[in-house]
């Protein structure tokens, strides 16, 4: 019974990280000042990358973070929740909203962090 049990509980540990959300968008986008009509060239800039339940950024004081949780929050707004690991930090969470102006304009309001207004990349 006891075999059962630890069976059981390492088969949902090493599940767990199949549990995490995946972002509402994907793709690559520039940090920027204003928005544009066109793709931005990202060349130097800034770049926050979604894919799949994995973001990165290229410039941010974490490299990459690994997403936990989707809530919408109203018409294309999500509440996001992404774990942080580093080598000094451990699980640590990064809270912020998500808005879709369209599929290639977001608004990421970090808490804390203030706004950013990111362009989705040539």
């Amino acid at each position: 019974m006891r075999t059962l049990i630890l069976i059981a509980v390492l088969t949902a540990a090493l599940a767990a990280p199949a549990l995490a959300d995946t972002y509402p968008v994907n793709g690559r986008f520039g940090v920027v000042s204003s928005f544009t009509d066109k793709p931005v060239d990202c060349a130097g800039k800034r770049v926050i990358a979604f894919n799949g339940n994995q973001r990165t950024d290229s410039k941010g004081g974490v490299p990459a973070y690994r997403n936990r949780t989707v809530t919408a929050a109203g018409a294309a707004t999500w509440r996001v929740t992404d774990i942080i690991t580093t080598g000094q930090i451990a699980n640590a969470n990064a809270n912020y909203t998500l808005h879709a102006r369209d599929g290639d304009h977001l608004e990421m309001n970090q808490h804390p962090g203030g706004a950013l207004k990111l362009q989705r990349c040539q």
